[in-house]
């Protein structure tokens, strides 16, 4: 008997079904074997499916092609994470084109309590690098997790100096875990297993395409609670993943150079088009995230649930469980509507039982 695994994988295989309808249709039907059960007319009613997609879900029985993924994932330590494991990078829950699974293999907690996106071109200057090792740098004592997307450049720096630092850093790639692209970043992939992690949402046999690096960016844009663009041209993947992390209402940074620097004109654009703050030093960062300030803790107030009504008790059973959440994901596992959530959330905030933090996230006091 096929078990959910399977139809989870085999969910993201079907012709024109991508992240948005995965995702849509999972949340409609409760799981990924309940979609496939689904009849035509159920899957066609569902908003953005229509009468082709169905059709294709319904024809689809090639449930087999995922057994062999499992096999290798089981093989080599990889964690497959769907939109209910709790290990799923929440911060992504909020996102509407989250991937309804990933491969993940490394120890890194993928909801550290801060995660930053450091980013830039694979033609960094000396003072990208510098400015790179720097903030990692004085990152160190808060303990961020670092992402990014293991390319030439920018990305590789910002892994390299996580690891100096003995900071989590996960990479998130554009292919499968079978192989990595660049081949010359094996040893740095390797050595980011330890501390860190690679992160795709791409089978095992999948290569680097491409179409995929878009794909790659939104995971390393949404999976953060902001993204700093060290050096970037007006064109290019940085760029992408800069406006992949404003749509998704993430705080977007930008490091300052030269106006006559081409490498400096993509961040410069993005500070005059008001979509990323000028990024000054790492304190100023930590300032705006919030990070900066000292909580007041009050404990006891974490189990006066007989003050609470029944919605605010399932939400902070469920901030107990992982302290920090997105809106996302306290909609998806409170199984409360989306006004209850709102008023229990409104109330929780003016009792000081829970705070607002960047990216409509939640965390207990």
């Amino acid at each position: 008997m096929l078990d959910e695994l399977v139809y989870e994988i085999a969910l993201t295989q079907v012709p024109g079904i991508g992240a948005v309808q995965a995702k849509q249709l999972i949340e409609h039907f409760g799981d990924a074997q309940q979609v496939f059960r689904a009849t035509k007319k159920a899957l066609a009613q569902v908003d953005g499916i229509g009468e082709i997609r169905a059709k294709a879900i319904k024809s689809y029985k090639d449930f087999e092609q995922a057994i062999p993924e499992i096999e290798f994932c089981q093989k080599h330590h990889i964690q497959i994470l769907t939109l209910w494991n709790p290990a799923y990078p929440q911060r992504l829950l909020h996102c509407y084109d989250a991937p309804s699974v990933l491969f993940y293999r490394g120890n890194a907690d993928l909801n550290n309590s801060k995660v930053i996106s450091i980013i830039g071109t694979r033609l960094h200057t000396e003072y990208g690098k510098n400015i790179t090792e720097q903030i990692v740098a004085e990152l160190q004592p808060y303990q961020v997790l670092i992402t990014s997307g293991l390319a030439f450049g920018i990305d590789s720096i910002a892994h390299r100096a996580a690891l100096q630092q003995q900071l989590p850093t996960v990479g998130v790639l554009a292919h499968g875990l079978s192989s990595i692209y660049p081949k010359q970043h094996k040893s740095l992939a390797k050595e980011m297993l330890q501390l860190g992690g690679l992160l795709t949402e791409f089978g095992c046999t999948v290569i680097a395409d491409k179409h995929n690096f878009p794909k790659r960016n939104r995971i390393v844009a949404g999976m953060s609670d902001a993204t700093i663009v060290i050096e970037t041209a007006t064109k290019g993947g940085s760029m992408i993943t800069a406006e992949l992390a404003n749509n998704y209402n993430r705080d977007v940074f930008a490091v300052p150079g030269k106006i006559t620097d081409s490498k400096s004109s993509g961040c410069l654009k993005l500070i005059q088009q008001n979509k990323a703050i000028i990024f000054t030093s790492a304190a100023q960062l930590l300032d705006e995230l919030g990070w900066q300030t000292k909580k007041i803790k009050v404990p006891a107030q974490r189990s006066l649930f007989i003050d609470l009504t029944e919605e605010e008790k399932i939400l902070v059973s469920l901030l107990q469980q992982k302290d920090t959440l997105p809106i996302d994901a306290l909609y998806l596992h409170s199984g409360l509507s989306s006004s209850s959530v709102a008023a229990a959330i409104l109330n929780l905030e003016l009792q000081n039982v829970i705070t607002a933090l960047p990216g409509k996230m939640y965390r207990l006091n």
